[in-house]
């Protein structure tokens, strides 16, 4: 492994340490990105138990606020509910703003490296057949063996970069769908939230297990 590194040039290094960064945030993205920390079941359900029970304090808000990212949304909606429905709304709209955001930290890194490594594998490339020409100039083409060694060489690089940005740019797209599809999630959980607390719609336990259940039965199905 040490000799293809070598073999490689100097480019090799930027694209090992890529491949380290990349590695990073995929193990990063995937902890922070799994759907039990962004939107906890039974979380609204929970909420609204307290809300009818007027056991939503101070200590409670701020407890939700700090336990997720649905619970960040929900305290900022219930800060302002009491200012109508549109100030709610807006106060909702800017949480899930910031929640968005960091729900896709690190993800333009991401790209980036899944862009950069194959231009530096290309670079790599590029300059290790200068210095196979260079050696022809010098010493004619008597020796197709050396020839055949400086161009496998010359070709490591852009073979190392593919390897990096190929995966690279999978999970980059994979993390993307997954933040949509849990933003999604959140806006319909947040309106719910709004909606029984300005209409007579109401949300309870039934509905969570239900939904539940039917999820349980799909699976199954499938």
């Amino acid at each position: 492994m040490f000799e293809i590194v070598q073999a490689g040039g100097i480019l090799m290094m930027p694209i090992i340490l890529c491949s380290v960064l990349a590695i990073a945030i995929i193990i990063e993205r995937f902890w922070t990105l799994k759907p039990s920390r962004i939107a906890p079941r039974n979380m609204l359900p929970d909420v609204w138990a307290k809300i009818k029970q007027n056991q939503l304090n101070a200590n409670e808000l701020r407890e939700l606020r700090n336990s997720s990212a649905l619970g960040q949304i929900l305290a900022a909606g219930l800060l302002s509910a009491k200012s109508g429905r549109t100030i709610m709304v807006e106060s909702i709209e800017q949480a899930a703003g910031h929640v968005i955001h960091d729900m896709s930290r690190y993800l333009n890194l991401l790209g980036t490296i899944a862009q950069i490594t194959p231009l530096l594998g290309l670079l790599g490339t590029v300059l290790g057949m200068i210095r196979v020409f260079t050696e022809i100039m010098a010493q004619g083409t008597g020796n197709a063996n050396v020839l055949a060694g400086g161009i496998s060489e010359a070709l490591i690089t852009t073979a190392a970069g593919l390897t990096v940005a190929i995966p690279t740019l999978l999970f980059y797209r994979f993390f993307q769908r997954r933040i949509d599809t849990l933003v999604v999630e959140l806006e319909r959980e947040s309106i719910k939230l709004v909606d029984a607390l300005h209409s007579s719609r109401t949300v309870d336990y039934k509905d969570a297990n239900e939904n539940e259940n039917n999820e349980k039965n799909s699976n199954e199905a499938i």
